[in-house]
């Protein structure tokens, strides 16, 4: 009866190191999730208003929910690699250093990223694009996507 026990008592300690385990590999798994979509809000749109920023951070979360694109945050902020032009989002493959610089404009990227993936709104402000570029470029493809919205100097698409 006592051997039962301790054998009992045995399984539930390994039973609660796993599922402690588990919640820590997601928290982990949650915060490198921020931490890509905050990097891909402060380098493409970093200098936005905020309404710029969250449209940004849409993309990246709509294209996640796409099965054109990964189905992960980092994997679609860093889809296409790093080489020269191949990237999804010109600060991934640019050759420039991917380390926020600007302490507070970093801050407020992360505060926008984690409410945007911890929020039950689904307020998309650029009706489900996939795509977008500045307004000071015009890429080839633009002409055969749909516009949907200009937000700062950015024209998003579907």
């Amino acid at each position: 009866m006592k051997r039962d026990m301790r054998f009992n008592l045995l399984i539930f300690i390994v039973f609660l190191i796993f599922l402690l385990a588990s919640f820590g590999a997601y928290a982990s798994d949650e915060n490198e999730e921020i931490f890509c979509l905050a990097r891909n809000i402060y380098f493409e749109a970093g200098n936005q208003p905020l309404a710029g920023r969250l449209a940004v951070g849409h993309v990246v979360i709509n294209r996640r929910s796409n099965g054109l694109f990964p189905n992960t945050i980092c994997e679609v902020v860093h889809d296409g690699g790093t080489r020269r032009n191949r990237c999804q989002f010109s600060w991934y493959c640019d050759g420039k250093s991917d380390t926020p610089t600007d302490s507070v404009t970093w801050m407020d990227s992360m505060v926008i990223a984690n409410r945007l993936l911890n929020s039950n709104s689904r307020l998309d402000l650029t009706e489900g694009s996939l795509w977008y570029h500045a307004d000071y470029v015009e890429p080839d493809w633009a002409s055969q996507l749909k516009h949907k919205v200009t937000i700062g100097n950015h024209l998003f698409y579907r």
